[in-house]
This record gives C-alpha cells, structure tokens and sequence, in this order.
C-alpha cells in the first residue's frame, strides 16, 4: 500500500519545534520529502537530522516567513533539492497573552506581522508553486483564539480570526487552480510554548474548560494537519478543524442535573 504522501513534497514552516516539528516528521514518515523551516537554523537542522536518521528525505532552511524575499528563497531552495512543493503546512507563528487595556500596538503589529502576513506570503507563494504541477494542498494554522474571547488574546486572537477569514477565501479563489486551503485551530497543546506561558491558574483553567480534561500532544495535531493535506480530504476545502479536546464544542457542563420544578 502506498504511503499516505508518497512521492510528494512538503514544506512545514516552524518545524524546529512542537507541532511543526510533529507534522514535519509525520509527513516524512508517510513519504514525503520535507523542508524543515524555521526562523531558528539550528532547530531546522537537528529536527531535519532526526528524519534523515529514521530513514527520511528532509533537508532544514531558515526563514523569516514576514519577509518575501526570505519565504521566495525557501521555495527555490525547495525546487533546487526536491522539486516544487505540492503541500504547504503553515504553522509558523507567534503567541501573546495580556489583558485589552494593557495590550501595546507594538504587541498587535507583531501578531499580525507574524501570523498573518507570514501565512499570506507562504501561502501565495505556494499556489503560485502548485499552479505549475497541476494543484496542492494549503493548511493554515489558526488557534481556538480565533473563534472565542479567551482572556488576554487581544492581539493573537486578531492574527488567529483572521487566518480562519483568509483561509476561507483562499480556498473559494484556488479551487480552479485544483488547490485545496484549509485550516486547523488548536486548542491547549502540550509544546514548549505553552509550558512557558500558561501559569498554573491558567493550566487549571484548560483542563476544567476542555471536555476531554487535559492538554493535547503535538502528534494529534500533526494527524490532522496530515489527513487535510492527503488526498484522503480531496473533497474539503475552506474549512477549519478544531483540535482542542471538545473545547469550543462545549457550553455549561455541570456534574448534578437535578432541578426544582
């Protein structure tokens, strides 16, 4: 049986950690030739080195996905060692908490700067790629922040709301170009991020909110990201999978159902 990536090639921007580092090893492991890109060179290299050892094709890049000039030198770089992309994995981004009064425009610059100017770029880029190979698959990263107020995400949820928007739309204007866009949002995951934001009130917090009572793992995410890129989704396009254990699914939940009449 073929491999569910089999002969494609991939790029997975942030993936010298967490969930991009997920995805990029789970496309390798089901055939594809990744380029590992990240801001970070050094975590692009060693996550790239571990494919190779498990018997991967993977070569690292830096990129600076705000920058045109940096995101077009990755797809050359892509085209010179593997060949044009026909999967785009947008997961590079940047994460903020502060409360509205005290969020400072600098805060809502970078958000936008990073999330959605970095997720533009990629991704017309990569149509621009997929148009001359007959196609590909588009998946942006959003964030559960984008559909709900959680407190203190001013500025990410911004950035996040209007990924979900854009993916949207790049999927209604790609769709003649056979370029499938959509989108997963995550909720609470267990990646270095958010062990260093999340205090423990807020850690709390996820796991009474979220249905499922804990924090997700960077390879239920990465499952996803893969499945919406694979021709297994060939009939999805312009939708936003929510990964978060149930979280924006739920309403009150209580234990005692019991009522006065």
């Amino acid at each position: 049986m073929p491999l569910r990536h089999d002969h494609k090639t991939a790029i997975v921007t942030g993936a010298g950690t967490g969930i991009g580092e997920a995805t990029a090893r789970l496309l390798a492991s089901e055939g594809a030739a990744v380029v590992v890109a990240d801001l970070n060179a050094d975590s692009a290299q060693k996550v790239c080195a571990g494919i190779v050892a498990a018997g991967g094709k993977a070569a690292a890049c830096q990129v600076d996905v705000r920058e045109a000039a940096s995101v077009e030198a990755m797809f050359a770089f892509t085209r010179t060692t593997f060949g044009p992309a026909a999967v785009m994995i947008n997961n590079a981004g940047k994460g903020a908490q502060k409360l509205f009064l005290d969020t400072p425009l600098s805060m809502l610059h970078d958000m936008l700067n990073t999330n959605v100017v970095g997720t533009f770029l990629c991704a017309q880029a990569a149509a621009r790629e997929m148009q001359t190979i007959g196609g590909g698959a588009i998946v942006n990263f959003s964030s559960h922040s984008g559909y709900l107020g959680s407190s203190g995400r001013a500025a990410y949820a911004a950035a996040k709301g209007g990924i979900i928007a854009m993916t949207r739309v790049m999927a209604v204007d790609l769709a003649q170009h056979h370029i499938r866009v959509n989108a997963v949002a995550p909720g609470p995951i267990d990646v270095p991020r958010s062990r260093n934001q999340h205090n423990d009130e807020r850690r709390t917090g996820w796991q009474r909110a979220v249905p499922l009572g804990r924090y997700g793992e960077p390879h239920e995410v990465a499952a996803a990201a893969s499945f919406l890129a694979s021709d297994e989704a060939s009939y999805i396009n312009g939708q936003t999978l929510a990964v978060d254990g149930g979280f924006t699914a739920a309403g009150l939940r209580v234990t005692n159902l019991d009522f006065k009449s």
